[in-house]
């Protein structure tokens, strides 16, 4: 079987996240093809015997999800324990703010789509607000069903941060990192790598001068009030939050290796695809 990877292309990375809604189209550019790359090598040695690469891909909202929420729908917010109950969305100007929120997260994707098949990689976008429902920003439900058949017909399914209906509140913000946290119980990768501008997981934030090689739950609570938050606007919680879900994820599932690593230098996504470690690894032990 080929080897599941998730690849995380971060908001601060595809996106000038200090700009609303400023789309690096040069960097997507570059992604794109290095995608294209990792993928028709892996294509190559598949047919010399080995396993070959599945990838789902996934990316941030960066300028675009994050203003648009400070922007028009900051009672979508998650919260770690249900809120109160609101009015639904179709109360005032709730469910205006859900579409103009929906609107702007689809547009990157649409971006992120366009790069992937101009570089001509087989690309098919799967968003959250068409298939997946939440209570109090926790998944209840997603239909699997396209996203497995993508894989299985050598296509690479697209998900991304987005809004979805919620039947607490009426809706919710769910991050890429949430998404694949869910969707890695579901569909286990073997490995999920996150690219942002960051090259690794800082013990010294933001001087950069102590990368730390390996985070666990072992020295995580002594890192964490280090580690930092985000560059520029993030409504999802920065790194330090990305970290910590992650860390439960490879809690639950051991064998599941996640690297934290830097896709502002050229190269590196396709070098990662292709195993080499780069940036942080964060496991279970």
């Amino acid at each position: 079987m080929p080897e599941l990877i998730f690849l995380k292309l971060g908001g601060s990375l595809i996106t000038d996240k200090t700009r609303p809604y400023t789309v690096r189209r040069d960097t997507l550019t570059r992604l794109a093809t290095e995608i294209r790359s990792a993928r028709t090598r892996a294509l190559r040695q598949a047919q010399g015997g080995a396993s070959g690469l599945s990838l789902v891909v996934g990316h941030g909202s960066g300028s675009f999800g994050h203003y648009a929420v400070k922007e028009h729908a900051p009672l979508l917010l998650t919260s770690p324990s249900p809120p109160s109950p609101l009015p639904k969305l179709g109360e005032g100007q709730r469910g205006e703010g859900f579409a103009k929120v929906w609107y702007r997260a689809s547009q990157l994707n649409r971006y992120v789509i366009e790069a992937l098949h101009e570089a001509g990689v087989p690309a098919i976008s799967i968003p959250a607000s068409a298939a997946v429902t939440t209570s109090g920003g926790s998944i209840t439900r997603w239909d699997l069903t396209s996203l497995k058949a993508a894989l299985e017909a050598g296509i690479v399914p697209v998900i991304y941060g987005d809004v979805v209906f919620d039947t607490l509140t009426g809706g919710a913000v769910l991050s890429t990192e949430h998404l694949m946290f869910y969707l890695a119980h579901h569909l286990p990768p073997r490995r999920i790598l996150l690219a942002g501008l960051e090259a690794a997981v800082w013990a010294d934030f933001p001087a950069r001068r102590q990368r730390v090689p390996k985070v666990t739950r072992a020295n995580f609570d002594s890192l964490s009030e280090k580690i930092g938050g985000s560059h520029g606007m993030d409504v999802t919680g920065g790194m330090k939050s990305k970290v910590e879900e992650m860390l439960m994820l490879v809690h639950d599932i051991p064998q599941l290796s996640v690297q934290i690593f830097s896709g502002e230098e050229a190269g590196n996504v396709e070098k990662a695809l292709a195993g080499e470690t780069l940036g942080t690894i964060l496991a279970s032990d």
